[in-house]
C-alpha cells in the first residue's frame, strides 16, 4: 500500500521546502504518491468578476510549468506525482480547499508551509496553515 502525501505549493520557499520534505518522506516511506497542489483564489476588483475571473487564469496559467518541473523532479526519484493547479471559485481559504482535495483523494500526509504569524495576527488575518491544522483529517506537516 502506498503513502499519499499532498504538498500545497505557493512558491514561497517555505513551499519549496514543503516540496523538499515530501522528497525526504517519500524516500523514508518507500511506495508514496506525492500530489503537489496549488490554489488560486480569484482576486481584483470586486466590481468586476470577468477581471479578478482573468487575473486568476494568468497566475494559474503561470504556475503550470513551475507545478510540471516539481512533478518532474519528484517524479525522477521514482515517486508517483500529480502536479495541479486549483481555480477556487468558491472564494473559500485556500486551507479549506486543500483540506477537501486531501479527503476526496484520501490523503495520509499534508505538508505546507508557514507564514509564522503568531498571536494575535493569526487571530485577525488567519492562515491558510492554521485552517489546514485544524480541518484537516489527516496528518499535517507544517514546515518552518
Amino acid at each position: 500500500m502506498s503513502r499519499r502525501i499532498l504538498v500545497a505549493y505557493d512558491g514561497s520557499d517555505l513551499s519549496k521546502q514543503a516540496v523538499e520534505e515530501a522528497k525526504q518522506q517519500a524516500a523514508v516511506y518507500g511506495e508514496t504518491e506525492a500530489h503537489v497542489i496549488c490554489v488560486i483564489t480569484p482576486a481584483g476588483p470586486s466590481t468586476n468578476s470577468a477581471i479578478s475571473q482573468s487575473i486568476a487564469m494568468e497566475v494559474a496559467e503561470e504556475f503550470r510549468p513551475v507545478l510540471e518541473g516539481i512533478r518532474s523532479e519528484i517524479a525522477a526519484e521514482d515517486v508517483e506525482t500529480v502536479a495541479d493547479v486549483i481555480l477556487d471559485h468558491s472564494q473559500k481559504n485556500a486551507g479549506v480547499m486543500l483540506c477537501e482535495y486531501a479527503e476526496d483523494h484520501d490523503m495520509d500526509l499534508i505538508i505546507m508551509g508557514s507564514r509564522g504569524l503568531g498571536g494575535m495576527k493569526r487571530l485577525f488575518l488567519g492562515s491558510v496553515s492554521n485552517t489546514v491544522v485544524h480541518h484537516a483529517h489527516c496528518q499535517v506537516l507544517i514546515v518552518k
